[in-house]
């Protein structure tokens, strides 16, 4: 029987390499065992919300098509979200192709002409400055009259209240708020902090609409943003939500008539959620929902990993080896572009999937520079999954996430520290 140390070596991790991983294990055990304290709170959660839905067999394997009427699989589903996330309901639709989509229909549906759209958190993610129009492209909100307002961070990475105040007006009708850091090295915000910010918005301006982009950020704490009073949460299957099981998909749950208005977006007017076939795939929805908690707690253990492992060898991370966690994400500073590269193409070299692709940075759609990405996983984009990518423009951050198993993610990390090494690139 081979042992363990000799899998690794054979997997192309050294000896050296192996026990500095285990060194910085000794010092882990009490944030590993809050990691699973928490996940052990969300599966009751998700579990007393499936048992409260009445989910059932024929949710799981009824194959609707067509126009999709009747679908209990997917009615009951949007019933358990609706549940986990404490609000009054929730869409969750294989038709949402991603995290972006689902902020798209979100903002587009509940603004009209006339109305600004406000970001009190800094810059948004890439991909969203064409769905906003901060950089043109067709279709954006920008092109039907509804127009932008931002306020940057303070220099210590929290709120500019002062600012957001003055910021918030007669025709603020939405204020959408990013809760992980994008591709920023800002810290990514507690649901606590969350909370406070909208109680802040909602005192100024009290039907504004409060939405929290949750990508990344499910299950990550025993709370939500919506049980901090945001109006409407978004996010990915394909994320933390879908445990690494759902093949496509999107989620936004909030008020009924917030929700509504989203329905009749994604499909059309006076059709709304009525309409939308599940075609098959509802068991991988559930059961991935189910999974989340723990395959959460394994990319959590992960990330703790990462920060401390980098941290040790000098480099920034964020956030930092002792900080509390609320998202999936570690960033760490390389300082450049040949660490990043060697980073991540050690991620995929650990991957059970494409092990042997090369990673090269290219100009992705939706991005303002190349960008490079690891991801040797099941589901194409699944940054549950155990991934890393990152600009290629200072200050050099690559941004490592996922890992379905937290024993992936370990061998993961420890790759990524292999293949730095082999490149001369690590600061001993």
């Amino acid at each position: 029987m081979t042992n363990l140390i000799d899998y690794y070596r054979e997997l192309g991790i050294r000896r050296e390499v192996y026990e500095f991983g285990e060194d910085i294990l000794k010092g882990l055990k009490e944030r590993f065992e809050a990691i699973d304290q928490t996940a052990e709170y969300n599966q009751l959660k998700v579990i007393q919300a499936m048992q409260k839905s009445q989910v059932n067999e024929n949710c799981l394997h009824y194959y609707a098509s067509g126009y999709g009427y009747n679908d209990p699989g997917r009615d009951t589903l949007e019933e358990v979200y609706a549940s986990v996330f404490h609000t009054q309901s929730a869409l969750v639709r294989p038709q949402i192709t991603c995290g972006t989509h689902a902020l798209s229909l979100a903002l587009s549906a509940n603004l009209r002409p006339g109305d600004e759209l406000l970001s009190p958190v800094g810059k948004p993610y890439d991909t969203l400055e064409e769905v906003i129009g901060i950089r043109p492209s067709k279709g954006s909100l920008a092109e039907y009259g509804i127009t932008y307002s931002q306020v940057d961070l303070l220099s210590d990475g929290t709120f500019d209240y002062d600012a957001i105040e003055k910021a918030i007006h007669e025709r603020t009708k939405l204020v959408t708020i990013q809760r992980s850091k994008g591709y920023l090295t800002r810290p990514t915000f507690s649901v606590k902090q969350i909370g406070e910010l909208i109680s802040f918005v909602k005192k100024k301006k009290p039907d504004v609409i409060c939405m929290v982009d949750n990508c990344y950020g499910e299950f990550v704490e025993t709370t939500e943003p919506s049980d901090a009073g945001a109006d409407l949460v978004v996010g990915s299957l394909i994320k933390n939500p879908g445990g690494g099981l759902s093949p496509i998909g999107g989620y936004i749950a909030g008020r009924r008539e917030l929700i509504e208005e989203c329905g009749y977006r994604l499909t059309s007017p006076g059709l709304g959620k009525e309409v939308g076939a599940s075609l098959g795939i509802m068991q991988s929805f559930y059961q991935g929902l189910f999974l989340a908690p723990a395959v959460v707690a394994g990319a959590l253990k992960g990330a703790v990993f990462a920060a401390n492992i980098y941290e040790r060898l000098g480099y920034k991370v964020i956030p930092d080896s002792a900080e509390s966690r609320h998202d999936i994400i570690q960033a760490v500073e390389l300082g450049t572009p040949e660490g990043v590269i060697a980073f991540c193409r050690g991620i995929q070299a650990a991957a059970p999937v494409d092990a042997y692709v090369v990673p090269e940075p290219w100009a992705m759609p939706g991005y303002d520079s190349d960008v490079i990405m690891a991801a040797g996983a099941f589901v194409q984009g699944a940054s549950i999954e155990l991934s890393a990518d990152g600009p290629m423009k200072p200050p050099y951050a690559v941004y490592f996430q996922g890992g379905l198993t937290w024993e992936h993610a370990k061998l993961g990390i420890l790759m990524s520290l292999e293949y730095m090494m082999r490149d001369g690139l690590i600061k001993r």
